[in-house]
């Protein structure tokens, strides 16, 4: 059964007109008699818009007197009367406003204040002025940049050095050359392998003189004085040699595991120090046989890297908890205080860097020192330890070795078999090498894993992983005009 029907009332046709009158989103569109014009803004709204922005914009250069309202600038001659006699600043740059402004623009001078004195005595300084003031409009407007102070960079110009080539390479070992020291007298130099051996050869020359065979493992480490030389290495032993009879007459245990470093003190003979994988730097009387002297415990992962000097801090370690130690050795005075400490007190410890301090480097005749890592190349000085600068590039892979002489050319091998050269005042990087793979060898066979400058400081020694060893030194031909100096001073400088 149907309902009943209900009327439907007829739906009035409705206009355009009547249906967007009923809108208010677009009133103005519709009902603004001038489409394409603006209202006139607001002068109390506009003042304050642009209050806020010189605020925002220009308040770092305004001097502390500029707290009272500065005197208005007008054109016209009358005014300019009222301001002086002489001529405006040169140092002066005024901004002009847009084109056709019937009101008064805002402008900025920008120069050079007077000494302001207030409560703290005055400032003096380099500071800049701004002035507000009124003028016409001009024919165009100057960028922000414009009134910006030019600092001229600081950084110290890189010295133009010849770039270095290799001249020999040296083949006889059977497995990775892991370290490597010279003679005093630069007669000879001595490269420790992973094949267990120790061989001496000709620095001119470069020919095989002595193997010597002792440790069980590969020779990490080497030092040499007088007619001594020590070497340390993975079986967890230092040994001391007599180059004379070419045997061993010292053995020092007490190491628990692979020893990684070791440095002669400079001035105390008979003093070593050895620092390994079981996170201690241990002190060594070479006199005595298999006497530690003391234990410099602190670190919390491999000590990797360790130099001395003759005055304090004498003993500085780097290790893969990625912080340098220095260390006061003159808290330790008798032997019965020896047996009552068990460390010795840290001076400074640096941790500027975020990976593995796996080399540093001594300067031979200024007091800095320079650290390697995988994250960047750091210069300190001595003895305090205070950052310097980094280096201005990244070599972008682990750095196992580096070496620096008194021209100021400092070397850094990498583990991806890179050689790069930089200029030790700036830090700039005038030379990279690439080692080439040896045929038959695998891709990773090509880092560096040690590099010692001889005595004089003229000629290079890198020791690689295909077993060779190479030679570097200077380009006789070179001259700044064949090998110009291409250096850009860096922008942003990092704090660390």
């Amino acid at each position: 059964m149907q309902g009943p029907t209900v009327a439907m009332e007829p739906v009035e046709p409705q206009s355009l007109k009547g249906l967007s009158s009923e809108s208010l989103k677009r009133a103005r569109d519709l009902f603004s008699p001038l489409h394409a014009r603006y209202p006139t803004p607001d002068p109390d709204s506009k003042k304050t818009r642009m209050s806020q922005k010189f605020n925002a914009e220009y308040g770092g250069i305004k001097s502390p007197s500029s707290d009272q309202p500065q005197p208005h600038i007008k054109s016209g001659g009358k005014d300019q009367a009222q301001q002086g006699s002489g001529p405006p600043s040169n140092h002066a740059l005024a901004l002009p406003g847009p084109e056709n402004s019937q009101d008064q623009t805002d402008l900025i001078v920008v120069g050079p204040t007077v000494q302001a004195k207030g409560v703290d005595g005055g400032l003096s300084g380099k500071s800049s002025a701004m002035i507000v003031s009124a003028s016409g409009s001009s024919e165009r407007n100057f960028s922000t940049s414009a009134i910006m102070e030019r600092i001229p960079s600081t950084w110290p110009r890189p010295v133009w050095h010849a770039p270095w080539r290799n001249y020999r390479v040296i083949s006889g070992h059977l497995g990775w050359v892991r370290s490597i020291t010279f003679d005093p007298t630069n007669t000879w130099f001595f490269t420790g392998s992973a094949d267990r051996t120790i061989k001496m050869w000709d620095v001119e020359t470069g020919m095989l003189k002595l193997t010597l065979t002792g440790h069980i493992e590969q020779v990490r480490a080497l030092a040499v004085r007088d007619k001594y030389m020590f070497s340390a290495g993975d079986d967890k032993q230092v040994k001391c040699w007599d180059l004379e009879q070419n045997k061993v007459i010292r053995s020092f245990d007490g190491h628990l595991s692979g020893v990684y470093c070791l440095a002669l003190h400079p001035t105390i003979d008979h003093v070593l120090f050895t620092g390994g994988r079981d996170s201690v730097c241990r002190v060594w009387d070479v006199r005595s046989k298999n006497k530690q002297i003391h234990a410099l415990s602190g670190h919390e992962n491999t000590v990797c890297s360790v130099f001395t000097r003759p005055t304090d801090p004498q003993v500085i370690t780097g290790s893969h908890d990625t912080t340098i130690r220095f260390w006061d050795l003159r808290n330790v005075k008798t032997m019965a205080a020896l047996c009552e400490l068990r460390c010795v007190k840290t001076m400074a410890t640096i941790t500027h860097h975020k990976k593995s301090v796996r080399a540093m480097t001594l300067h031979p005749t200024e007091n800095y020192f320079a650290s390697a890592s995988a994250d960047n190349i750091k210069k300190f000085n001595l003895p305090k330890g205070e950052f310097m600068h980094n280096m201005l590039s990244q070599q972008k892979t682990i750095i196992n070795a580096m070496a620096v002489n008194e021209e100021g050319v400092m070397a850094t091998g990498g583990d991806n078999g890179s050689l790069w050269f930089w200029d030790w005042k700036s830090g700039h990087n005038f030379q990279q090498s690439q080692t080439i793979v040896q045929p038959g060898s695998l891709d990773s066979e090509a880092g560096i894993y040690a590099c010692s400058y001889d005595v004089k400081g003229t000629k290079l020694v890198t020791c690689e992983a295909h077993k060779t060893i190479k030679m570097w030194k200077e380009d006789e031909n070179a001259t700044p005009e064949t090998h110009p100096l291409h250096f850009r001073p860096p922008k942003d400088i990092r704090r660390f």
